[in-house]
């Protein structure tokens, strides 16, 4: 038999790399004779950083950039010498978990040490950027990233501004005469998993705001201020962000990254899939393996477990999925189209118990799962 263990981490709990050792010692044990394949795969969110380092087999680059609060800091990205290529992760510069629950506040934070780690590998010569953007602070709209890279905001008064989301109202023009000529060298894709707009009730602020230490009142603010930045970039550069689904993720940055590094915003799972070249690898399997923290209404638009039922599905390949937690309905689960779901907790418990005995109740849940394929299986 061959398996194929494409799980995503269980946050907090068990690494996707863990996940995948688990699994292929519960099996080997079971069918001993059976063909594993490990294929780790993530999302596009924090923590990502190292599933992509384990497929493009680059190096971690160190450079000093700002934190969300222009503080100096030693941040690292993904670097592949020999494609040309780095993979950057918004969190490691621009993170919300860089700062403490008291600093929290994205009226005050920017992404411009993001822009610094952009602009290291651009001067690396990178030709093809990858950029997560999970887990930050901010809702500058990208504004702190792109003057990182040579753009300028000016208020009325024709003077540069704070790249920070306060500001946002204050742009009154940009400036592109200075922008990096490495830019226009180098192709640029975001890994993005939601639709919000720029702007309104489901945009950057009012859904991600309260989270990264906003206020109603702030909130209400920065929703006005991306509306106002929204125009201007508009009128500099013809292209109307609010119609980009996933212009408002990451505090706009899924917006600022369009318009300023003419990036692709495509699904985070899809993108390691193609760096795994998970389609051709599961050719022949006869079960695919996942699991994640948790299955819910969500993993129906764009989590991990539902970037590998599509490859998984195109192929009649069935899938097993090992969870924390699953909190979907008959109906959604049979829309997902998976044939095993097992949630590994066993008892009602706390959080951080169930956390901290992940481990012991995957290898259960794994070790039940064998014993049922043993009786429509023989060994090997």
């Amino acid at each position: 038999m061959k398996f194929v263990i494409a799980p995503d981490k269980f946050k907090g709990s068990i690494t996707s790399f863990e996940f995948c050792e688990l699994a292929e010692m519960v099996l080997l044990e079971h069918f001993p004779k059976a063909a594993i394949l490990k294929l780790p795969l993530a999302d596009g969110g924090d923590g990502t950083i190292e599933i992509v380092k384990h497929y493009l087999g680059g190096e971690r680059i160190i450079a000093q950039v700002s934190d969300p609060l222009f503080r100096p800091i030693s941040a690292s990205y993904i670097w592949s010498e020999s494609i040309q290529t780095a993979y950057i992760e918004m969190a490691e510069a621009s993170g919300h978990h860089l700062l403490s629950t008291e600093e929290l506040n994205c009226m005050e934070t920017t992404s411009l040490g993001t822009g610094e780690l952009i602009l290291d590998a651009l001067e690396r010569g990178a030709t093809t950027i990858y950029l997560g953007i999970g887990g930050s602070a901010t809702n500058d709209g990208g504004l702190g990233m792109a003057q990182a890279l040579g753009y300028q905001f000016l208020d009325a008064q024709n003077k540069p501004i704070n790249p920070i989301g306060k500001n946002l109202f204050q742009v009154s023009s940009i400036d592109t005469s200075k922008c990096n000529p490495l830019l226009k060298k180098c192709m640029f894709k975001v890994a993005c998993d939601v639709d919000n707009p720029f702007y309104g009730p489901n945009g950057a602020a009012f859904v991600y705001g309260p989270q990264k230490g906003a206020t109603p009142e702030n909130v209400a603010f920065l929703d006005q201020g991306l509306q106002h930045f929204s125009n201007v970039l508009k009128q500099t550069f013809g292209t109307d962000v609010q119609k980009l689904p996933g212009a408002g993720a990451a505090g706009g940055i899924g917006g600022g990254a369009h318009i300023f590094l003419d990036a692709t915003l495509v699904s985070g799972v899809n993108l390691l899939k193609e760096m795994a070249q998970f389609d051709e690898k599961i050719t022949d399997a006869d079960w695919i393996i996942t699991g994640e923290g948790q299955l819910d209404a969500q993993t129906l638009s764009g989590k991990t477990i539902n970037g590998v039922l599509a490859s998984a599905l195109k192929q009649n390949i069935p899938v097993a999925a090992f969870c924390g937690a699953v909190r979907l309905s008959k109906e959604q689960q049979q829309k997902l189209g998976l044939t095993y779901i097992k949630a590994i907790l066993t008892e009602v418990v706390d959080l951080p118990t169930a956390m901290a005995n992940g481990k012991e109740n995957l290898q259960k849940a794994l070790y039940n799962f064998c014993n049922v394929l043993k009786q429509y299986h023989s060994p090997g």
